[in-house]
């Protein structure tokens, strides 16, 4: 990747690469279905993080995704996505493109202004959900990527013909966390990878559709993933993260 490449996020804002990516490794919430790499710990850090720099953020029901920058040098600070809830269908995952590789780098913003950036619509899922791609469409897959500019730990922006058209998170397992609270520095064990995949599965495909509609099978499904969860003793820190949002579904639709 060419540094001092610019790029487009939204219409006629720009940003231009650099060679300092962020260090920060990403808090992936799976109540939340979001993707975190921001400096604060607490509701009121975030609220001083937002008033000190600027770019895009969500306000009151809009949630857009976020990158905000630091007024001083206009480098990024931090950043903030938001994950589809429903998959797109294999074949379409099994076309995203495996080059280039994400070449760490971060953005400075060529003026320092607010602006929106929308959040994408199709999550790819990698087999064994090693690699989970946030794209703005499906139509990023007909044309090679320009690009991946890694931004931060295993998470890079994906660019394409000189404007960000997507996002992936690598090892998504590896980040779950809740709340403020940062990853568990271990690696997942082999179960957790398994009961992600599962989850994963409940909340993005038709299983979902199924157990809205309290199909016996799909409500099986469900709690038998909640007990997994539940039973397990190793990683616990990612496996609450799980339960979460599993525990909630059972509440709502789990009784038949």
């Amino acid at each position: 990747m060419a540094f001092n490449m610019r790029l487009t996020l939204d219409d006629d804002w720009t940003a231009t690469t650099t060679r300092k990516p962020l260090s920060i490794a990403p808090r992936f919430s799976f109540r939340d279905f979001s993707v975190c790499i921001a400096p604060y710990a607490n509701a009121d850090e975030r609220g001083r993080y937002i008033m000190d720099t600027f770019g895009s953020t969500a306000w009151l029901w809009d949630t857009p995704d976020e990158l905000r920058f630091d007024p001083a040098d206009r480098e990024l600070v931090g950043a903030e996505f938001q994950i589809v809830g429903e998959a797109a269908e294999p074949e379409d995952s099994a076309r995203v493109p495996a080059t280039p590789l994400a070449q760490p780098g971060g953005l400075r913003a060529d003026e320092a202004r607010g602006f929106r950036l929308e959040m994408t619509t199709e999550l790819c899922r990698a087999p064994g959900d090693t690699v989970l791609t946030c794209l703005r469409d499906l139509d990023v897959l007909d044309e090679p990527l320009e690009a991946r500019i890694g931004i931060a730990p295993d998470v890079a922006l994906l660019v394409q013909g000189g404007t960000v058209v997507g996002w992936s998170l690598t090892d998504p397992v590896r980040y779950l966390t809740t709340g403020f609270a940062a990853p568990d520095p271990a690696p997942p064990v082999p179960a957790t990878r398994l009961l992600f995949t599962e989850c994963l599965d409940i909340m993005t495909t038709s299983v979902f559709d199924d157990m809205r509609d309290r199909d016996p099978a799909a409500l099986v499904r469900l709690r038998a993933v909640d007990e997994a969860l539940r039973n397990q003793r190793e990683d616990r820190h990612r496996v609450d993260a799980l339960t979460a949002l599993i525990a909630d579904k059972v509440e709502q639709y789990g009784s038949w």
